[in-house]
């Protein structure tokens, strides 16, 4: 399982802290252990099941989303002198979708949110097995707020732009909120 995880999650080895990234790896095979998909799936399946015919893999937005929190962090630090924990930002950023693969149910061979799923959303179910494997609280935070779920709290640097990084990646492909001219 760990070579799958390698092979579809490369930007875990930019963790420097061992420990955090040992457990960064836990999470994603516990998720998959646990999930109806398996890692050669997640490059495969639409990122999201609310938008039709998406042809946009779930790993192309996740990678996209690891990989402009990154960027947006490097400009943010060099700019404005931020001191950014780019282990925490980089696992948060990794694991914001953790908790997805427990809401997808397989049925009459059409891939759909369970019922789980809709009583229990990603960021919370994201958080949970980032505490199962004891990832601290500044990487279940960004997890936590990086959805709508986080509107009404208070986030860390970190969390805002992984927050950003991630509706950047998504919102462009909503028919329903991007302007047609």
């Amino acid at each position: 399982m760990r070579e799958q995880i390698k092979k579809i999650w490369p930007e875990i080895e930019l963790i420097k802290d061992d420990e955090l990234k040992e457990k960064t790896y836990k999470c994603w095979e516990y998720a998959v252990d646990n999930s109806v998909l398996s890692a050669e799936d997640l490059e495969k399946i639409p990122f999201s099941l609310l938008i039709d015919d998406c042809d946009i893999t779930f790993m192309n937005h996740k990678r996209t989303a690891v990989r402009l929190s990154i960027e947006i962090a490097k400009i943010m630090e060099a700019n404005f002198n931020l001191q950014i924990n780019w282990d925490n930002l980089i696992s948060g950023a990794i694991l914001i979708d953790v908790g997805k693969l427990l809401e997808y149910e397989i049925y009459d061979g059409k891939l759909g949110t369970s019922r789980e799923g809709k009583l229990l959303r990603h960021p919370f179910s994201g958080v949970a097995i980032a505490d199962r494997f004891g990832l601290p609280a500044d990487v279940q935070h960004i997890i936590a707020y990086h959805s709508k779920e986080g509107d009404l709290g208070k986030r860390t640097v970190e969390s805002i732009i992984v927050h950003h990084a991630d509706f950047v990646s998504f919102e462009p492909f909503q028919n329903a909120k991007t302007l047609k001219i």
